[in-house]
């Protein structure tokens, strides 16, 4: 599996160009096709329904406004992504909520890049479930930048959160193509013995052996804990000076209202370095 075309979601947000340098290096190390994408925050559906009435003069400023914003995004995106060297890149503006119009675009990506949510940073197009929604919902593997923190690398010392699931399974096969040049792979497992028959009678060895078969170089740890596993994750990333954690997203989503699973509750509010994860 390879990367041809990487999705990232550009705003006004002071880690947007962050992002973008991600998803650039990244592009460019998988000679991929990257999409520069901002939201107006306004439904699809509304201007569908024809439910937008130009005769209101208060309505218009703000859609002119919100607009405004998305297309300021999109020229930051243009002149960082030329600057970084990306061959072949895009940039668009999307009449639509965040989670509506990243989701239908991420359907044709093989990567999404987007930002955690910072709640000291509300945005007018981008409501506070958005990683939530489109980790459950796209169908496609979601890199999730940091709000907070300094990053130089990412990919480089990759951590991966492995307990055999089918979500864990997913997400470690969405990742080989960053995993595979990593310099080392390190895989945890915590509690192993929670569920023997995943694990089988060494935990760890299938997965470092399904690794070493692709050329990654893997090492394996297996740790107990009483306390929040999402916690000791990202105490563990901490340890070993991982700059990406992988693991699978756990939930179920009905409509807007997401319900996750108690780890990736914790990594996506509390998360200190990038987050790969897949659904």
């Amino acid at each position: 599996m390879t990367y041809k075309t990487i999705l990232v979601h550009v705003d006004e947000s002071e880690r947007s160009n962050l992002r973008v340098k991600f998803a650039a290096e990244i592009a460019k190390a998988e000679d991929a096709h990257l999409i520069g994408t901002a939201v107006t925050g306004v439904s699809r559906f509304i201007y569908q329904d024809g439910n937008i009435s130009a005769s209101d003069p208060n309505l218009t400023i703000h859609l002119n406004f919100l607009r405004e914003r998305a297309e300021k995004a999109v020229a930051n995106f243009n002149r960082e992504v030329e600057t970084i060297g990306v061959s072949s890149h895009e940039s668009m503006v999307a009449n639509d909520e965040a989670g509506g119009g990243i989701g239908l675009q991420a359907r044709y990506s093989d990567l999404v890049v987007i930002g955690q949510t910072n709640h000291d940073e509300p945005s007018p197009s981008v409501l506070p479930d958005f990683p939530e929604y489109i980790v459950m919902n796209s169908g496609r593997p979601v890199l999730i930048i940091p709000y907070a923190g300094d990053f130089n690398t990412i990919a480089k010392r990759p951590l991966i959160s492995w307990d055999a699931s089918r979500e864990s399974t997913r997400a470690v096969t969405d990742a080989l193509p960053l995993l595979k040049k990593a310099d080392v792979v390190q895989v945890a497992i915590f509690n192993p013995k929670s569920t023997p028959d995943a694990h089988g009678e060494q935990p760890g060895a299938d997965i470092a052996l399904y690794l070493a078969r692709h050329g990654v170089k893997v090492e394996v740890s297996v740790h107990k804990t009483s306390t929040d596993i999402g916690n000791a994750l990202l105490s563990l990333a901490h340890d070993l000076d991982s700059d990406m954690i992988v693991m699978g997203g756990y939930g179920h989503s009905r409509f807007r209202e997401m319900i996750m699973g108690g780890v990736t509750k914790t990594i996506l509010e509390s998360m200190t370095v990038p987050v790969f994860m897949s659904h």
